[in-house]
């Protein structure tokens, strides 16, 4: 096995270098890096992203929001959180296998004196509460395994942005299972920061696997197609939001000009499909409005540009814009 340097904290770009790395690094060799990203929120593959993040919170924080290319749930990360990646080969059809691919991360924390288990289907736990969360792909003859280390996360911050009312979606998307978490600083014989930390972590799991601390360099040609990927893919609207299953979403409030019930259809990102009803009095014909927004992106800034150029008064009563663009969005009851 060899270990790949990645001193980036652009949620966007790690993404795509791990995804990279994946897919096309040669096959004779194994591979394990260690990495931080600025506050972010990834996504499973098959998630619906509205349906997991607090987009409010997520734009007032400046929360990244990405998708990654394994299942599983959503996770919050922040300077305080160490993630894995661990590129294994395979032989023949292996079924995914959380917990003897993962033994050198257990055995590493074990020299800082973390007696870490591996819990359920794929979590690492500490007394019982989460530490980590790990999720893994195929692709041809290897895997992707990877993992987050809940070091000395700010936790008030993950409990928000993950905080959804669930009430008002109706979705196929795979939903994220909650749990009580912790960080594991307190529980280290030593007090050291994350990077001192990410730094002897890697040389315990060559210890364990009793292999040299051998790098793996990346040439400017894998380091040119790795920006390539980020900026194609995982820093666009269409992969982290038009990515997401089909999914419907409903909100009712009453206003003093009468009561708005607004339901919608959304297909890979996209409205689809929108009705308003109530006992609101406008001028002008409410299928006017609903005509406007029909194939237009699920996103505040998008739905804004087009209402900007109407006035709502007149479909809606006396609301203002960001009295609409709440029922579209908001999660408060």
């Amino acid at each position: 096995m060899k270990f790949v340097t990645n001193l980036s904290n652009n949620p966007y770009y790690n993404l795509a270098f791990e995804e990279y790395l994946f897919k096309n690094l040669p096959d004779d060799e194994e591979y394990v890096f260690l990495w931080i990203n600025s506050p972010a929120i990834i996504v499973g593959k098959n998630q619906n992203t509205i349906e997991e993040i607090n987009q409010q919170f997520v734009n007032d924080k400046d929360i990244k929001v990405v998708r990654r290319v394994t299942g599983g749930g959503a996770v919050y990360h922040d300077f305080g959180n160490l993630n894995f990646s661990i590129i294994k080969n395979i032989e023949g059809k292996e079924k995914i296998d959380f917990s003897v691919i993962n033994i050198p991360i257990l055995k590493a924390l074990e020299k800082f004196g973390i007696n870490a288990e591996l819990s359920g289907r794929n979590d690492l736990t500490v007394d019982g509460k989460k530490i980590s969360g790990i999720a893994q792909s195929l692709h041809k003859r290897k895997v992707l395994n990877h993992g987050t280390i809940l070091y000395d996360t700010d936790l008030s911050v993950l409990s928000q942005a993950l905080n959804v009312k669930q009430d008002k979606i109706e979705s196929k998307g795979v939903k994220s299972v909650k749990s009580r978490v912790t960080n594991i600083r307190p529980y280290m014989k030593e007090d050291i920061d994350i990077i001192e930390f990410k730094e002897i972590l890697l040389k315990y799991i060559f210890e364990y696997l009793d292999q040299p601390l051998e790098e793996y360099k990346l040439s400017d040609e894998h380091l040119e197609n790795i920006d390539k990927l980020c900026k194609t893919k995982y820093n666009t609207w269409e992969w982290n939001y038009g990515q997401s299953p089909d999914f419907n979403w409903k909100n009712y409030k009453r206003f003093p000009s009468g009561s708005i019930d607004v339901r919608l259809e959304i297909k890979s990102g996209i409205i689809d499909n929108i009705k308003i009803y109530g006992d609101f009095f406008g001028t002008k014909d409410v299928s006017e409005l609903e005509e406007l927004l029909k194939n237009t992106k699920y996103e505040k800034n998008e739905i804004l540009n087009k209402i900007s150029k109407i006035d709502i008064v007149n479909y809606l009563g006396n609301i203002t814009q960001d009295d609409f663009l709440e029922l579209l969005f908001s999660y408060e009851e």
